[in-house]
């Protein structure tokens, strides 16, 4: 199956899609910002599934360290899939917002995402093949007051998903995204179920599984006429 690498493979989503792509047959290059522990507990249950797994610590949001893990090793061995799913939040609302908490937000989860597909793409596009999935969030798509920073940096990252696809669409590089929506993981814990759950039509969170089979299915040979899309997995809740 090749190699697949995975941006912020640590935890919650992140971890369950390194966990699927590796059952899958895939080796993993395993990204975190500082969680090491994590990290190297995510290892080695890939290894338990008899595939490799290298992990990288960096900041994505910073160019040159991102182009210095990335940039010759791609170059020198490319991955077949790359997974964007670096992101953070610093929720405020809009009136209050800091610009710290503004441009920590937008350099990591969009400047990010540049920093990484530079490394990536060329390589790609020179073998003509591969395979990036980008997730977003269902705030990407409708917003969410609170969040005019994250909102702002996922409905960015579509747009970016969108204009890349037509780019590399002919060099049989596929680009899609995925936005979930409330997936149960540690970064929703606290939100208060009784009144979101009705906002929701199928009335539950979903879980990471529902993320990373979406993911995994677009990764595979099975999937071969998906590009430029954006697949919702939220349960309805935007529709």
């Amino acid at each position: 199956m090749g190699t697949a690498l995975v941006i912020g493979g640590s935890r919650g989503i992140g971890r369950g899609i390194a966990l699927k792509l590796a059952n899958s047959g895939f080796d993993i290059w395993l990204t975190y910002h500082s969680n090491s522990a994590a990290a190297e507990e995510v290892q080695k249950e890939i290894e338990a599934q008899g595939r490799t797994c290298e992990i990288m610590g960096f900041d994505v949001s910073d160019f040159e360290a991102t182009k210095a893990a990335l940039a010759d090793k791609c170059d020198q061995d490319p991955p077949e899939v790359m997974v964007f799913n670096s992101g953070i939040i610093r929720d405020n609302l809009m009136v209050w917002m800091t610009k710290d908490e503004w441009d920590a937000v937008i350099d990591t989860n969009l400047s990010g995402f540049y920093n990484v597909t530079k490394a990536v793409l060329f390589p790609m596009l020179r073998e003509k093949r591969g395979r990036i999935v980008v997730i977003s969030s269902t705030a990407g798509q409708i917003g969410q007051a609170g969040q005019v920073n994250y909102s702002a940096s996922k409905a960015g990252l579509i747009g970016a998903v969108k204009a890349l696809a037509r780019e590399v669409g002919k060099k049989n590089v596929f680009v899609n995204v995925v936005a979930p929506g409330v997936i149960e993981t540690d970064m929703t814990a606290d939100l208060p179920e009784k009144q979101i759950k009705p906002l929701i039509p199928l009335n539950k969170f979903g879980v990471v599984e529902d993320v990373a089979a979406t993911v995994d299915f677009l990764c595979s040979d099975a999937q071969s006429y998906i590009h430029g899309q954006v697949i919702g997995v939220n349960g309805g809740l935007a529709i």
